[in-house]
This record gives C-alpha cells, sequence and structure tokens, in this order.
C-alpha cells in the first residue's frame, strides 16, 4: 500500500510497513505530517526503501528557501530516489497547507530544477515523498476511492513535514522526533 489504506479485512503482519499520515488542527490553522512505520522484524531491502525515502525528504525540505521553485523540490526528491533505484509516485503530491489541508501550491515528488510555482517567505507547503521499491503506477480502490496501492503489488514508503519557507531557508513545523527517540 501506498497510502490512504480505509480499514477493512487486510492484516498487518510482521515484515510489512505501515504509514501513518496525520492532519492536525489547531486555532484555524493546519500542518500536515506522516511516518512509516516498520512493523517487527522488516528485510534488509524494506530498510533501505524507508531510509532512502526518509532521506528524499530531508533532501526536498533542504531545497524549501525563498527564491527557489517548487520544481527544485521535486527534482532533488526524484533524483535521490532514482540514483538509488526506487521510483515515485505520480498521481499523489505534497502540497500547500494554512487554513485548509490541500491548498496550492501542489508540490509533486517529480519534475525539474527552477520550474514551477515560486517559493515566497511566509509559504506553508507539505513535502512528502511517495517512494515505490518497484514501479511508479498505483491503483486506487474501486470500493472505497481512497486507498492507493503500487500496481505490481512491491512496498512503498512515505514520509512527510510541514515547513514553512523563510528568508533563512526552511523552518520545520512538524517534528518525528518523539517517534525515533523512543
Amino acid at each position: 500500500m501506498v497510502v490512504h489504506g480505509i480499514p477493512g479485512d487486510l492484516f498487518i503482519k510482521e515484515g510489512d510497513n505501515v504509514s501513518l499520515d496525520c492532519v492536525i488542527e489547531l486555532n484555524g490553522y493546519v500542518a500536515d505530517s506522516a511516518y512509516t512505520f516498520a512493523v517487527g522484524e522488516i528485510s534488509p531491502e524494506m530498510q533501505r526503501l524507508m531510509k532512502v525515502t526518509r532521506e528524499a525528504l530531508y533532501i526536498g525540505l533542504d531545497k524549501c528557501k525563498a527564491g527557489n521553485r517548487v520544481g527544485d523540490i521535486s527534482h532533488a526528491v526524484q533524483m535521490h530516489c532514482e540514483k538509488n533505484g526506487y521510483s515515485v509516485v505520480r498521481e499523489l503530491c505534497g502540497h500547500g497547507v494554512g487554513f485548509q489541508m490541500h491548498e496550492s501550491p501542489n508540490v509533486p515528488n517529480f519534475g525539474t530544477k527552477g520550474t514551477g510555482p515560486l517559493l515566497k517567505e511566509g509559504m506553508v507547503i507539505a513535502v512528502e515523498p511517495m517512494v515505490c521499491m518497484g514501479s511508479k503506477n498505483v491503483k486506487f480502490s474501486k470500493e472505497d476511492g481512497w486507498t492507493c496501492r503500487t500496481r505490481d503489488g512491491k512496498p512503498a514508503a512515505h514520509y512527510e513535514h510541514t515547513v514553512a519557507i523563510t528568508a533563512n531557508g526552511p523552518d520545520i513545523l512538524t517534528t518525528h522526533e518523539f517517534i525515533e527517540n523512543k
């Protein structure tokens, strides 16, 4: 599964990974964050997928600077994933956040440097690589319309942070620290 699994008959088992994507609202403002968890002992291949996906998140976040363009983030994420033998989902992407969960601009995980909307001081966006061990092709469940899986059935991983664009570079507004320091 890539994202948006709706509860059903599927059972999580040892060796799987599970991505939790959470949105919180406080005083009318929204933040979005996701983390992929290992279920028990996972294979070295799954560990590597999760590591590269997490690295791609921070490589993308590093491009979240006033004066850069969305394509700079997108390109950095795509290049890191592809040079490591993975693919990135095309149908879903990061996005602006603020008063609603999905605002402009869209922040794809693939693209060309120097293209797309200009990143300006004060913008808040969610960067969220969705990375596949196999093909980038996905399918959505016909039953619920939400559950997104890889077409080839291979694993995927997903990490996300909400970040403010500042004159001094990215200000990451969400944290994975409490998960990683457990």
